[in-house]
């Protein structure tokens, strides 16, 4: 091809009477100012549309039909132990109780039988770590959080392999 199809041409009139005189628009000048701002623009453009920000992309929509909106509760499962009395571990001669009512959350109503069968096995496994605790180990949030992490790993350790979600306390005094 030519230098002509290549390059465009201006012919730019100084207006003072001068000659005029031709300036090329080199093929880098062109890329610049008018290809790299319209792929710019195309890039932002499928960027905005492939985030979701304007109804979201087709494999979204897909995998929404196919799953269960996790914002919906979904159905609870839960077991009640009978309330619990123990002797917690001291060093004075004033002895210091724990009384507390817990449920158990399950993932299905076919675990409710296994743990129902092994409710005397699970509340020894309560009972024998309980004892063992100072008053000073239930104190607080962090307290309370580690002695429910204790309570599910032996709950899920009794009744294994069925799978028990979490702990809840209904209720809890120390004494």
């Amino acid at each position: 091809m030519s230098d002509e199809a290549d390059d465009a041409e201006e012919e730019i009139d100084l207006g003072d009477g001068s000659e005029s005189y031709k300036k090329k628009l080199s093929g880098k000048k062109i890329v610049l100012s008018f290809v790299l701002p319209i792929l710019l623009f195309v890039g932002v453009v499928a960027g905005v549309i492939s985030s979701g920000m304007f109804g979201g992309n087709a494999n979204e929509a897909k995998v929404a039909e196919n799953e269960v909106d996790p914002t919906l509760p979904h159905k609870a499962v839960f077991f009640d132990l009978p309330e619990m009395l123990v002797n917690l571990n001291s060093t004075g001669r004033r002895p210091n109780f724990l009384k507390m009512k817990v449920s158990l959350e399950l993932t299905s109503e076919l675990d409710m039988t296994r743990v129902r069968d092994f409710s005397p096995r699970i509340i020894d496994n309560f009972q024998v770590y309980l004892r063992e605790l100072r008053v000073e180990d239930l104190r607080g949030s962090a307290g309370i959080y580690r002695l429910r992490e204790e309570l599910v790993a032996r709950v899920n350790t009794a009744v294994r392999p069925t799978k028990v979600k979490d702990v809840l306390f209904r209720d809890m005094l120390v004494q």
